[in-house]
């Protein structure tokens, strides 16, 4: 199985997801968003399973202070540009992905994937 947990440090939900795979003993990769951005190639493969609008965090710092609430701008170049406007935890699961805190999900895939 090969999982990564995209999210950030002080994200409650991302430390909830580390902490769902590691009582299970499941090996995950922890990428943190404040330490490097997705690329061009990964927010494509994430986007294949989740649409683009689910990833947008509008409660977030970055989303908040920037008044992007009232502004029309291209998604995909903010995304990349502003990691931290993506939600998180967004967790891939060899090539399925989902985005928020699912332990239901999870749990299902790593019964698929056994």
């Amino acid at each position: 199985m090969n999982i990564q947990i995209i999210g950030t440090k002080k994200c409650k939900d991302t430390q909830k997801a580390e902490r769902f795979f590691k009582e299970r003993r499941i090996p995950f990769h922890f990428r943190d968003l404040n330490e490097k951005a997705l690329s061009q190639g990964e927010l494509d493969n994430i986007v294949q399973k989740i649409p683009i609008e689910y990833l947008l965090d509008t409660e977030s710092k970055v989303y908040k202070d920037k008044g992007m609430m009232y502004m029309k701008f291209d998604l995909k170049e903010e995304l990349l540009n502003h990691p931290l406007l993506i939600k998180t935890p967004i967790v891939r699961f060899n090539k399925n992905a989902c985005v928020g805190y699912q332990p239901e999900l999870w749990k299902k895939l790593i019964n698929e994937n056994k």
